[in-house]
C-alpha cells in the first residue's frame, strides 16, 4: 500500500503544480507582455513485478511558456512601425492646425490687398491710408504668429527627443539587468518564465521608441541594437545615448552615441526617428516656405512701394522690412571667418537650406541633404558665391580647411517681417508721373492708363507735352508729327499714356512728376496689382500660390501620415492577434483546466484516501 499511497501522493503534488500555473494565468489575464503558461508532466518510471510492470504516478517536470520568437519579433517590428506612424501623424497634425487655424493668412492678405484697392479708391484719405497701416500690421503679426507656432512645434520636437533619449536608456538598463538575472536562473536548470516575459515587455516598450534589432546568445542573454545597427544592449552592459545641440543650430537637439557621434539620421522606426522624418520632411519645408512668401511679399512690394510718391512729394521708401537670411557657424570650426548671405533675386529663390564648406582652397555648396548646388564666385568681398537667388560672402576672418557654414535663407524670415511706415503720408499711393488734360480741349479723347516702365531712364522726369496737330497727328515736346488712332498708347520716356477717342487739333495733354497730394492713384492701383504679379519661381508663382502651396504641401503630408497609420496599424493589429492565439491567456480555456486539475486533484486525494483504509483494515486485521 506504500506504492499506492506514493502514486496517489504524485498525483496530488503534480495536479497542484497544474493548478498554481493555472492560477498564475488566470491572475495575469490583464499583464502586459505575459505569456501563457503550460505544465508538463510525466509518468514516473514504473516498478517491475514478476512479469509486468506497475506504474508509480506522474511527475510534473516543467513550466513552459507558450512562445514563439518569430511571432514575438513580428510584433516588435510592427509595434515601430505603428509607433512611428503614429508619432508622424500627430506631428503633422499639429502643423495642420497651425496652417488652418484662426489667424489665417490667406485672410489676412485678401484683407491687405483689399485695403490696398480701397486707397487706390481714395488716395489721399487719411482713414484709407490708416486703415492700409492697420491691415499691414495684422498680415505681419500672421505672418509671425505662425512662424511663432512653427517654432513652438520645433521646440516640441526637441522635448520628444530628449524624452525618447531618456526612455530608451532606461529600457537599455533594464534589458541589460534581466540579462544578468536570466543568466543566473538558467544555471538552477529551468527557465525563468516571467523574468523572460520581462525581458521581452522592455524590448516591446523599446521598440516602440526606436527600431530594434535582437539576438539570443546560448548563454540566454539578448543583444540589442537599434536604428542602423547602432549597439544598445550587450549582455549586462548597456550603451547610454545622450542629447546634445546641431552643430550649425543651437536651438535643435541631435542624438549622440559614445564618443559624441551623431546617429539621429540612423534610428530608422518607432517614434523617435519619426520626429526626426517629421522634422526634416515636413516642418522645416513648411517653415522655409512660409519665410519664402515672407520674403516674397516684402520684395515685391516694396520694389512697387519705391516707384511712388507718397503725399509729402517724396519717393515712396521701403513698406516692410525683413531680415536676411541666417547663418549659423560649426561648432567644428577652427578658422575665424565670418560668412553672411543676402537675397539678390528672389524669383530664383527655393526653400532649401545650405551647407557652404571649405576644403582649404575653394569653397563648395550643398543643399542640407547633400545634393551639390551650382556656383560662381569666390567668396570674396567683390566676388560672392551666387546661388539661387542669394549672394554669399566672406567679409573678414580666415577660413580653415574643414570649415563649413549653413545658410537658412527663408527658415525664420516670417518672425523678422515688421511694417516699416507708421506715418500715413509716408504711403507712396501716387504714381511718380501724373497726366492731366488740358481744360481748352474741345475734342473727345480722353486719359487712360499712365504706365511706368522704366523709372531709371535719365528723362523720366522730364515733363512732357503732347499736342494733336489733327485728330490724328500728334507731337511730344514740338518734336517730329507722330500718327494716332483712336486708343493708340503713347510711349514716352520710360512711361506710356493709353488715351480713347478722337481728340481734335491743338488738343493738350500733359505728363509731368507728380506733385505732393495730387491724388493720383497709379501708383496704388500698382501696388494692388502685387497680388496677381508672379514673384517667386522665375516669375511664375504669386504670393498668395506660394501659401496655397504651403497648405497643399502639409494637407498632403498629413493625408499620407493618416494612411500609413491606418495601415500599420493594421499591420500591428493582425501581429497582435497572430501571437496572442499563442501566447495569450484565453480564460475559457484556463477555467476548463482549472475544472480538469481540480478533478485531479480530488481524485488523487481519493487514492490515498483509499491506500490510508486498506493500510488500517490490514493493521487491524494483524492485531486481531
Amino acid at each position: 500500500m506504500a506504492d499506492l499511497l506514493s502514486t496517489g501522493v504524485s498525483g496530488l503534488l503534480a495536479s497542484q503544480v497544474g493548478l498554481s500555473t493555472v492560477g498564475h494565468n488566470i491572475s495575469n489575464v490583464n499583464t502586459a507582455g505575459y505569456t501563457r503558461q503550460t505544465t508538463t508532466f510525466n509518468a514516473r518510471a514504473p516498478q517491475y513485478n514478476g512479469g509486468y510492470y506497475v506504474g508509480q504516478g506522474a511527475d510534473a517536470v516543467s513550466v513552459q511558456r507558450a512562445y514563439s520568437q518569430f511571432l514575438t519579433q513580428s510584433v516588435w517590428s510592427a509595434n515601430s512601425g505603428q509607433s512611428r506612424a503614429t508619432q508622424y501623424a500627430s506631428l503633422t497634425a499639429s502643423v495642420n492646425n497651425a496652417v488652418s487655424g484662426s489667424a489665417n493668412l490667406q485672410t489676412a492678405l485678401d484683407g491687405f490687398f483689399g485695403a490696398v484697392s480701397d486707397l487706390a479708391n481714395a488716395p489721399v484719405d487719411t482713414a484709407s491710408r490708416q486703415a492700409l497701416i492697420g491691415k499691414a500690421s495684422t498680415l505681419v503679426s500672421t505672418f509671425r504668429s505662425l512662424s511663432s507656432q512653427f517654432q513652438q512645434i520645433d521646440q516640441q520636437t526637441n522635448q520628444e527627443i530628449s524624452n525618447s533619449v531618456d526612455s530608451i536608456n532606461s529600457l537599455a538598463r533594464s534589458i541589460a539587468d534581466l540579462n544578468g538575472q536570466i543568466q543566473k536562473a538558467y544555471a538552477g536548470g529551468a527557465a525563468p518564465n516571467d523574468l523572460l516575459d520581462a525581458r521581452d515587455q522592455a524590448i516591446s516598450q523599446l521598440s516602440q521608441v526606436v527600431g530594434v534589432n535582437v539576438t539570443q546568445g546560448s548563454d540566454h542573454m539578448v543583444t540589442v541594437s537599434v536604428g542602423n545597427g547602432q549597439p544598445l544592449v550587450n549582455g549586462t552592459d548597456a550603451t547610454t545615448l545622450s542629447t546634445a545641440a546641431n552643430q550649425y543650430d543651437s536651438s535643435r537637439l541631435e542624438v549622440v552615441g559614445p564618443g559624441g557621434s551623431v546617429i539621429s539620421g540612423q534610428l530608422g522606426s518607432g517614434s523617435l526617428g519619426a520626429t526626426f522624418d517629421f522634422r526634416t520632411n515636413v516642418l522645416d519645408p513648411a517653415r522655409n516656405q512660409l519665410g519664402r512668401a515672407a520674403i516674397a511679399l516684402t520684395d515685391a512690394f516694396n520694389q512697387q512701394h519705391a516707384q511712388g510718391i507718397d503725399l509729402n512729394g517724396d519717393a515712396g521708401g521701403d513698406f516692410f522690412t525683413i531680415g536676411d537670411p541666417a547663418v549659423f557657424n560649426s561648432t567644428g570650426n577652427t578658422g575665424n571667418a565670418q560668412v553672411t548671405a543676402t537675397v539678390t533675386d528672389v524669383g530664383k529663390l527655393g526653400s532649401a537650406d545650405y551647407i557652404m564648406r571649405y576644403n582649404g582652397t575653394n569653397w563648395s555648396v550643398t543643399t542640407a541633404a547633400g545634393v551639390t548646388v551650382p556656383s560662381t564666385g569666390t567668396g570674396a568681398a567683390g566676388d560672392p558665391i551666387l546661388i539661387d537667388g542669394l549672394a554669399i560672402s566672406v567679409p573678414s576672418g580666415t577660413p580653415q580647411a574643414g570649415d563649413s557654414f549653413q545658410i537658412q535663407p527663408t527658415r525664420n524670415a516670417a518672425s523678422t517681417m515688421s511694417v516699416a511706415i507708421s506715418d500715413t503720408s509716408k504711403i507712396a499711393a501716387s504714381g511718380p508721373l501724373a497726366a492731366t488734360k488740358a481744360s481748352g480741349n474741345t475734342g473727345k479723347a480722353t486719359l487712360g492708363a499712365l504706365t511706368v516702365t522704366n523709372v531709371a531712364d535719365p528723362a523720366f522726369n522730364t515733363p512732357v507735352n503732347i499736342v494733336f496737330t489733327s485728330p490724328t497727328t500728334y507731337t511730344v515736346n514740338g518734336g517730329a508729327p507722330q500718327t494716332y488712332a483712336d486708343g493708340d498708347t503713347i510711349t514716352g520716356n520710360g512711361w506710356t499714356l493709353k488715351l480713347s477717342g478722337v481728340p481734335a487739333a491743338n488738343d493738350t495733354f500733359t505728363v509731368k512728376p507728380a506733385g505732393s497730394a495730387s491724388g493720383d492713384n497709379g501708383n496704388a492701383l500698382a501696388l494692388a496689382n502685387v497680388a496677381n504679379k508672379g514673384v517667386l519661381d522665375n516669375g511664375a508663382t504669386t504670393v498668395g500660390k506660394s501659401y496655397s502651396q504651403l497648405i497643399a504641401q502639409v494637407g498632403t503630408a498629413g493625408a499620407q501620415a493618416n494612411t500609413a497609420l491606418d495601415a500599420q496599424q493594421s499591420i500591428l493589429d493582425q501581429a497582435m492577434a497572430s501571437q496572442q492565439s499563442l501566447s495569450g491567456v484565453n480564460m475559457d480555456e484556463e477555467a476548463a483546466n482549472l475544472l480538469r486539475f481540480q478533478q485531479a486533484y480530488a481524485a488523487s486525494a481519493q487514492v490515498i484516501n483509499a491506500a490510508n483504509t486498506i493500510f488500517d483494515s490490514l493493521m487491524t486485521a494483524v492485531r486481531g
